[in-house]
């Protein structure tokens, strides 16, 4: 791998340098003013396109489009604003007046686009070069450029699939790409409440300070010790949460599948039903049936088997093991119309054959069910365990991560037993004390996190490493 990359870097730059060392003056106009290549042989609307691109580069770098230029941008990106907001004295009105001056936030966000932009830039502008080197064989050895409608007809032909994903691709650097870049950067300021960068005071480059904070362990109650803890509890509940779903939902699957079952539909449409509920109200109300004053202490206190109300939120094992038991309860009926859809595809044979051959109905699951459930759902349960690790709607409605634990660090937000690493991230990004450094850094442990257990199961998944067993 590392062959080929050296190989392909060697490539482009033998190809870089060849071109303009065999090109005419026609192609070698193209490494200064783009396009030329093209238009000088007639290619117009193609050339005026890569000039138009240069032109509204280069004012864009020296002059601005309606705002500050991006050399500006630029300089000010190791600083991220010299001069923050204050009070000035105004002659006119003989009184100080509160003047805001550099804005850290812009500096940071403008910055990284004029980043990518230089980017784009050197890539159309090798585009450019490359163009022309073709326009130039083509020419010498007597063919016929392209011309505009060549073009457009190209885009609505064989050219298709770049006019369909030339939005798309635009979308994705803008709305993903980009914000990534700037969350990733802003682990390494102290971007926060009291920094906010424009309104109170300006935020600065800190380094890997943030990430030293966060996996500090000395002393009892700091980031990483809250950082483990909460780690900890969201493997728990997304192991629980993924695999307590999956096989119940499947047990339901096979015994409402069962012959001897009547009204299947019915049970099916009972169990939907969960689904289509949003669960905004249904774990909200959930939740509330569980308080001290809800409609379960009501029945226990009743009923005798109480004798005061249970604060079912109030204790950390009882409020686990809710958000455990009543997620089944929402998970369960996805994974019944997943697996009866699955079950309905097994060949009928593989259970005939082993019928004959004197397998018993737990012989049959375990060698045959479950192990075509596996190869097909695999790719599933695992981008399920995922999910869960960021499930932020189950936790946040029914416990809103409580109950509070007291031993947590006050700076790093109220944590709560049944905080995720997600919902853990939301909260010390709220309220005036915002620490949006912290919630970058999480962000990017959680993706870390992630991705590793998600490249590591995947491997180990029989529809990846067998994808002929069933076949």
């Amino acid at each position: 791998m590392k062959t080929n990359f050296f190989k392909s870097i060697k490539d482009e730059v033998s190809d870089f340098f060849g071109t303009f060392a065999k090109g005419d003056w026609k192609t070698r106009l193209s490494y200064v003013i783009m396009g030329a290549g093209n238009f000088l042989r007639g290619q117009i609307a193609r050339g005026l396109v890569f000039l138009l691109f240069e032109v509204l580069f280069f004012v864009y770098i020296f002059n601005g489009l309606g705002g500050e230029s991006g050399l500006y941008w630029l300089s000010m990106l190791p600083s991220l604003g010299l001069t923050g907001p204050g009070e000035v004295y105004d002659a006119f009105y003989d009184q100080y007046v509160y003047q805001y001056n550099d804005n850290s936030f812009q500096i940071l966000l403008y910055g990284v686009l004029t980043i990518f932009l230089i980017v784009a830039f050197v890539i159309t502008w090798r585009a450019n070069i490359k163009q022309a080197r073709i326009a130039q064989e083509t020419v010498k050895r007597g063919g016929k450029l392209n011309k505009i409608k060549d073009d457009l007809k190209s885009l609505v032909d064989e050219g298709f699939y770049k006019t369909l994903l030339a939005l798309p691709v635009v979308g994705i650097f803008t709305f993903t790409v980009l914000p990534i870049v700037f969350m990733i950067l802003v682990a390494f300021t102290n971007y926060d409440g009291t920094h906010d960068g424009y309104v109170t005071n300006l935020f600065n480059w800190v380094g890997f300070e943030n990430f030293f904070k966060l996996f500090e362990f000395n002393g009892s109650g700091n980031y990483g010790s809250v950082f483990v803890g909460i780690l900890g509890w969201t493997i728990v509940w997304a192991f629980f949460a993924t695999f307590s779903n999956y096989f119940l939902g499947i047990l339901t699957a096979l015994m409402i599948n069962r012959k001897s079952i009547k009204f299947k539909k019915l049970w099916r449409t009972i169990f939907v039903l969960t689904i289509a509920i949003p669960q905004f109200i249904s774990l909200l109300y959930v939740s509330k049936m569980f308080d001290k004053s809800g409609l379960i202490n009501g029945f226990l206190v009743n009923s005798g088997i109480l004798t005061t109300p249970y604060d079912f939120w109030g204790h950390a094992f009882s409020a686990r093991l809710l958000v455990i038991l009543i997620n089944i309860w929402i998970g369960v009926p996805y994974l019944m119309l997943i697996a009866t859809g699955i079950l309905l595809n097994i060949p009928a044979d593989l259970y005939e054959a082993a019928r004959i051959d004197g397998a018993n109905p737990r012989q049959q699951f375990f060698h045959i069910t479950m192990p075509y459930m596996l190869f097909v759902t695999g790719p599933y349960l695992l981008t399920s365990f995922t999910g869960n690790m960021n499930n932020f709607n189950v936790i946040y409605l029914l416990s809103a991560g409580g109950p509070t634990n007291s031993a947590a660090s006050s700076a790093s937000g109220s944590v709560g037993y049944t905080d995720l690493l997600v919902t853990w991230l939301f909260k010390i990004t709220t309220g005036a004390e915002s620490q949006y450094y912290m919630a970058s850094v999480i962000g990017i442990v959680i993706f870390v996190v992630v991705a590793t257990i998600t490249l590591i199961v995947y491997n180990l998944l029989p529809s990846n490493k067998n994808e002929g067993d069933f076949s």
